[in-house]
């Protein structure tokens, strides 16, 4: 049976893709198949997923006419010189290897063979993604359309030109670690007031998980919800002073210009 997709790598990330395509209505555990190097992640994945798993990676094209790439950015030329002679224009490659460039893939392939670069993020594994996506020369309308779909049953997804993926990395791809961040030091602060390590944690997760629903759900400014939050006098206003002294909006914006630029660096080694 022909499949509809396939991974080249099964891990965290793929994974998550595979589960949301499948939950979402995608595509049916039928319609995919995976290739994974390690045994033990192969029957995993076989047995949580109910997919067609195999140890080659040629199978996959063989079998897939839409082939999601999920291996480290370091053998991710390896594995397209071994499967170059099997891509042809009707296939459609969609990369989610961290800061490897469209026209790197495309050097290793076939031409007209359709390339889509994907930047997820790490929130991906609980089906609340910030992606984006830039498409390579060959691509088709057919296959943003594709892409947005595969994206979106794992979250949020925007087409771009590939130049903005790098700012992409520094807000969405870098920023789960600096909001994970927040929390710990959230629920510390909760912790040195009295609060127990459980309760400060979860009310410190909980209240970024609403303040960032009421943002998404409204589409009002964060600003608006900030100043409705503090009062005349009050104690958040107080709080907030304290940040401003330590100039933590400015922080969190060098954070971003300097992740992105460090992908920028790392995209032309």
């Amino acid at each position: 049976m022909v499949k509809k997709y396939g991974f080249i790598g099964a891990g965290n990330m793929a994974e998550a893709m595979m589960k949301g395509m499948i939950t979402s209505g995608v595509c049916t555990a039928e319609d995919l198949i995976a290739s994974e190097v390690v045994p033990e992640r192969r029957e995993y994945v076989a047995r949580t997923l109910g997919i067609a798993v195999t140890a080659d990676n040629v199978e996959v094209v063989r079998e897939a006419r839409n082939i999601i790439l999920a291996v480290k950015p370091n053998i991710v030329a390896i594995v397209l010189d071994e499967l170059k002679p099997l891509l042809g224009g009707d296939h459609l490659v969609i990369s989610i290897a961290a800061g490897v460039k469209i026209s790197f893939i495309e050097a290793h392939l076939n031409w007209g063979v359709r390339v889509v670069r994907v930047m997820p993020n790490q929130p991906c594994l609980v089906g609340a993604s910030a992606s984006a996506f830039a498409l390579g020369k060959s691509a088709r309308r057919e296959d943003k359309d594709t892409v947005q779909n595969i994206l979106d049953s794992v979250g949020v997804a925007f087409v771009m030109d590939e130049k903005l993926l790098d700012a992409v990395t520094g807000l969405s791809g870098s920023g789960p670690a600096y909001i994970y961040l927040v929390i710990e030091a959230l629920a510390d602060g909760g912790v040195l007031a009295g609060l127990s390590r459980d309760v400060a944690q979860t009310l410190a997760a909980q209240t970024v998980l609403g303040a960032a629903k009421t943002v998404l759900e409204t589409k009002g400014h964060p600003a608006q919800f900030k100043d409705m939050v503090a009062s005349p006098a009050g104690t958040t206003i107080e709080g907030l002073r304290v940040l401003e002294e330590a100039a933590v909006r400015g922080a969190f914006i060098d954070a971003v210009d300097a992740a992105a630029k460090r992908s920028a660096e790392l995209g032309k080694s």
